[in-house]
């Protein structure tokens, strides 16, 4: 007799609602086993048939960091593509891989950690890359399709549960986690909270991921707006999910909290559910949440609430579903159509710049390719291992045949000879198996060592001539002639072999430091001068004696270019970064100016009288001057196809239709402090700049040509709720190809009462249009996206008005205009006499920053450094009879009151300083007002104001 089947316990029944599955499962769960789940690598629970689980899958433009897989363009070059269709199919592609591989391989997760969603406020920050957009229109369209194509379509199971990162006001990677983003109510709402509502609100987002920094003053890991906005955007369970280290850093670096116990309950209760920390390793975590739950910090129903979420994501992922789970099967991966598609993506996200008609050159052109990014297809941190690779070099001499080509990389070629008179020499190592780094996958490539089973360098009396780059800043890298980059192992020996420069600590970049008669080679990864030692040249270690070099030049990177250049009709300069250098994550930039060693690249180009295309390939903006050049396009490093899309694109095979993702700047003197995250005082991005750009927000020029015509404007302002406007036009393409254009809707308040955007982007369309063909295009805009959030309602208002309607090619190329009059609601005076001010409700303020008024919510306004800031309240009304004025501040020094900023009316002083930050007091005043006036403020010292409040 066959004992019976036990019954299917109901977290695997596939038919009840998935909250029933997860309270059965959550009740079946000892603590230990909740206290485990809570690390990124929760363990498996085998009695119950429960497999381990890990958070986190890379895939910013495909599956990274496990292996080979199809590598699309940066998440910035997707931008630049402007096209949602495309984006959305990118994220498909990359799902249906990351399906694929995990089939074959388990590392590899279906919690993926993308898209970055963080806005491009500022050029010169690191991981400029990663983002899609400066404008929080554009950056919520493109996420949202290619989380849509992440998700999948089925209405049940999830391809893939795409995280958005790095919430919230991250933009620097100085200091990036202890640095606090001052971030006023304004900007906030109107700005960098946007982006992530609006893609959470189009319902294919499964979580978020708090940043490394602090907003106002509190780390995001405890963030209050992960309870306070994000978790009311959606009905769904969101999964947070820490940044790598990030809860360690809460008492390590930030000194947060005292301990690491009430750190960790603090941010689960602030609302993390998966704590990203020690890698593999659990156990540190395990402990600090034993040790909040026995000291009382925590209890199980707050593990509850964090499990439940991320079971919410392992069940929409189909795992407890293995037969009803539609893309159990998915085996796509790099398939032709994800080839092509590649091919397809890196030619829409090129940008033409300028264009003095050298550009789409003829077939018979005889054309001279030089620059350090010619032969060269880079990867970032966040790329997979290429299966396929495509050059600018390459593109071209497929396409215009290799007799039609001449290269010259531009390098300068050196000897470095040392002191005793011999030069350093690779050795040859013909039995070196081949490898490139990362090809295996690894869960943290961070902690992938360099080769050492390479000879080390040595020095004799011939030496091994180098091909030396400069990449800005002083930072070198030096390459052997079978193409390896000289690195640094974890035993100090330097070798030839590196693929490429890389890794967390890029192992393979230099400085000369001059030294006596010559310099030092400072190897950069070590922060230690290269010797010759008798095992080989290594690091000098303490004690050891540096070796100082002769530089001796063989051949310098212009003359290459020259000579080349002479025998050319068009010379193509292709200029730009190494994703791993000077600007990247843990690196800003400290300038938009192209590095010297590349302007000598271009001058030689311009000096040969030949007519000079410059091609950037970039992960950011930069600063050139494009007068002198024929044409200037710019491309993100487009992935690998990224050499055949330029080329298709220089010989008129496809026009390009790339619009540029953010402001470029003509000079650093146009930028803000790096720091400065107050979009509307300082003036930054599109929507506030007041200066000349060198081009742009929207720019991109084309091969064709089009004319808008036909402008309707019709407004529904009769439905409950939101209104609508509809916008109509048509484009017509009045060139001779077929082409792309990209119409743009932007608006503007007429007459605003507050500081306005100067233009902002309501909506965009790309499409493609024949010779002579006309589209019809129309935009259906809710009213409420005309408004802006008003300080002493504290809420969105749309304020009534004329707005403008710009309809055009780029922010600054309107070619149709109209007005729309809208109701809204008319501003009301803040009550301040009946309910008083927050301080960070502020208007205008100069000289301030916004810190935290407690540890878990709240805002409060404090002098910078200490020293002096003024805050302005507009409008504020004080009724009848106000005779006295409180203030709730923290810490010591001054408030000074004024109505309309003339001369001192109050002045309140904290004598006796509070014993900490949150220990707030109160100090009263006389104080007489009556009506409505701008209420000023003047703070000095070091105090915290949380609110000011009247009585009479």
């Amino acid at each position: 007799m066959t004992a019976p089947t036990p019954p299917t316990p109901p977290f695997r029944d596939p038919h009840l609602p998935f909250a029933k599955r997860i309270d059965d499962l959550l009740a079946r769960l000892t603590l230990d086993e909740k206290v485990a789940f809570l690390h990124q690598f929760g363990p498996a629970v085998e009695r119950l048939g429960v497999a381990a689980f890990r958070t986190g899958q890379e895939a910013l433009h495909g599956v990274a960091w496990m292996g080979p897989a199809t590598v699309f363009p940066q998440a910035v070059g997707l931008g630049a593509t402007w096209n949602t269709d495309l984006v959305r199919r990118v994220g498909e592609a990359v799902s249906k891989e990351a399906r694929a591989m995990r089939a074959r391989d388990d590392r590899v997760g279906l919690n993926v950690w993308s898209p970055t969603v963080n806005l491009l406020r500022h050029p010169l920050w690191g991981r400029n890359e990663e983002g899609y957009s400066e404008d929080p229109r554009l950056t919520s369209a493109i996420a949202t399709a290619y989380t849509r194509g992440l998700r999948g379509d089925h209405p049940t199971y999830w391809r893939t549960a795409p995280v958005l990162k790095h919430w919230l006001a991250h933009n620097n990677e100085t200091g990036r986690d202890v640095t606090s983003s001052s971030v006023r109510p304004r900007v906030l709402h109107e700005y960098d909270l946007r982006a992530f509502k609006e893609t959470v609100e189009a319902g294919a987002v499964a979580g978020v991921m708090p940043a490394y920094n602090l907003v106002n003053g509190r780390p995001n890991h405890v963030s209050p707006y992960l309870r306070e906005e994000l978790r009311t955007w959606t009905d769904e369970e969101l999964l947070v999910c820490s940044d790598a280290g990030a809860p360690s850093n809460l008492v390590d670096s930030e000194h947060y909290f005292d301990t690491h116990e009430e750190a960790t309950a603090a941010a689960l209760q602030a609302g993390v559910d998966s704590f990203t920390d020690h890698g593999t390793d659990s156990s540190t975590i395990v402990a600090r949440i034993r040790g909040a739950l026995e000291r009382g910090l925590l209890s199980e129903a707050d593990l509850d609430t964090a499990i439940r979420r991320q079971l919410s994501v392992r069940l929409r992922l189909g795992e407890f579903d293995p037969h009803h789970d539609p893309h159990a099967g998915t085996g796509e991966f790099d398939t032709p159509a994800h080839r092509e598609l590649a091919r397809e993506a890196a030619e829409q996200a090129i940008v033409l710049l300028r264009n003095d008609g050298v550009l789409p050159l003829a077939a018979d052109t005889r054309i001279a390719v030089v620059g350090l990014l010619a032969d060269e297809c880079k990867l970032d941190w966040y790329s997979g291992t290429l299966i396929h690779r495509s050059t600018p070099l390459e593109g071209l001499y497929e396409r215009f045949g290799a007799e039609r080509v001449e290269f010259a990389e531009g390098v300068d070629r050196v000897l470095l000879k040392t002191s005793a008179g011999t030069f350093l020499k690779v050795p040859a190592s013909p039995e070196a198996a081949d490898g490139v780094r990362g090809a295996e996958g690894a869960l943290d490539p961070a902690l992938l060592a360099g080769r050492t089973d390479l000879p080390p360098l040595t020095a004799d009396g011939t030496g091994t001539e180098l091909a030396l780059v400069d990449w800005g800043e002083g930072v070198l890298t030096l390459r052997a002639p079978d193409g390896r980059y000289l690195s640094v192992a974890e035993d100090g020996l330097l070798r030839a072999s590196a693929d490429q420069p890389g890794g967390w600590i890029v192992q393979e970049t230099f400085r000369l430091e001059p030294h006596a008669n010559g310099h030092l080679l400072r190897h950069l990864g070590t922060d230690r001068p290269v010797c010759v030692a008798a095992d080989g040249v290594r690091v000098a270690g303490d004690g050891t004696e540096a070796e100082v070099f002769e530089v001796v030049v063989v051949e310098r990177g212009e003359d290459a270019v020259a000579r080349v250049a002479d025998r050319a009709d068009v010379v193509v300069v292709v200029a730009g970064n190494d994703p791993h250098i000077n600007g990247r994550e843990t690196e800003d930039r400290t300038t938009l100016a192209l590095p010297a060693h590349q302007e000598r690249i271009l001058a030689a180009a311009r000096a040969s009288g030949v007519r000079t295309v410059l091609a950037l390939v970039s992960a950011y903006p930069y600063a050139v001057e494009p007068g002198r050049l024929g044409a200037v396009l710019w491309t993100a490093h487009g992935g690998q196809a990224g050499g055949t899309a330029l080329a298709r694109v220089l010989a008129g095979d496809v026009s390009p239709a790339g619009r540029l993702p953010q402001t470029w700047y003509a000079d650093d003197a146009d930028l803000p402090d790096l720091l400065d995250y107050d979009v509307i005082g300082s003036r930054q991005t599109y929507l506030y700049f007041e200066g000349r750009p060198l081009f742009p927000f929207g720019h991109g020029l084309s091969y064709a040509s089009f004319s808008y015509a036909d402008l309707t404007v019709e407004l529904d302002d009769s439905a409950e709720g939101d209104g609508r406007a509809r916008i109509a036009f048509t484009v017509t393409n009045t060139g001779d190809m077929t082409a792309d254009e990209v119409a743009q809707l932007y608006t503007r308040a007429v007459d605003p009462s507050v500081t306005r955007p100067r233009r902002e982007l309501l909506d965009h369309r790309r499409i493609t249009l024949a010779p002579g063909a006309t589209a019809a295009v129309s935009f259906d805009v809710p009213l409420s996206a005309f408004a802006f959030w008003d300080v002493a309602r504290r809420g969105r208002r749309v304020e009534p008005g004329p707005y403008d309607l710009l309809i055009g090619g780029s922010s600054e190329d309107v070619r149709l205009r109209g007005t729309i009059v809208l109701g809204g609601e008319a501003a009301v005076a803040r009550p301040a006499r009946r309910h008083g001010v927050p301080a960070a409700d502020f208007d205008e303020q100069s000289g301030t920053e916004i810190v935290d008024l407690t540890r878990v919510a709240g805002d409060a306004v404090t002098p910078v450094g200490g020293g002096a800031g003024e805050l302005v309240y507009r409008a504020c009304d004080f009724g009848t009879g106000t005779t006295g004025v409180t203030v709730t501040v923290a810490g010591e020094g001054t408030v000074e009151l004024s109505l309309g900023g003339a001369g001192s009316t109050a002045t309140l002083a904290l004598g006796t300083p509070t014993p900490g930050p949150y220990d707030y007091v109160t100090v009263e005043a006389p104080f007489a007002a009556d009506g409505v006036h701008d209420l000023h403020l003047r703070l000095r010292g070091p105090l915290r104001l949380a609110h000011v409040g009247f009585s009479g």
